[in-house]
């Protein structure tokens, strides 16, 4: 995901539209700590998926969407890319079972 950093303040999810995709929660450092989607079990699409998951990240200050709706798709694309790029995911996602690999490209 490359769309800009947006910083966590307190009533930074309530203009966030109630649909689903991926997000992004980052440190200080703008380093990715967190990835996660709304998906179709979200009450409130983005909104809510944010702010429950903020709650197990208290190092996230920044944080970026992207609206689709193929967000499984993407979300595993975006933890693969991690991955790929670092040697494991995000600090605080779980582990991901059967989470595939990316091909050299």
């Amino acid at each position: 995901m490359t769309k800009p950093w947006r910083k966590i303040a307190p009533d930074a999810f309530d203009a966030l539209p109630g649909q689903l995709g991926v997000f992004e929660f980052a440190d200080d450092g703008e380093q990715v700590v967190y990835i996660g989607c709304a998906d179709a079990r979200s009450r409130f699409g983005l909104r809510s998926a944010m702010a429950d998951a903020l709650i197990r990240c208290p190092a996230a200050r920044g944080f970026r969407i992207e609206v689709t709706t193929a967000y499984r798709s993407r979300f595993l694309e975006l933890l693969m890319a991690y991955r790929a790029e670092r040697g494991a995911i995000p600090i605080y996602n779980d582990a991901v079972p059967g989470l595939g690999r990316l091909s050299p490209g």
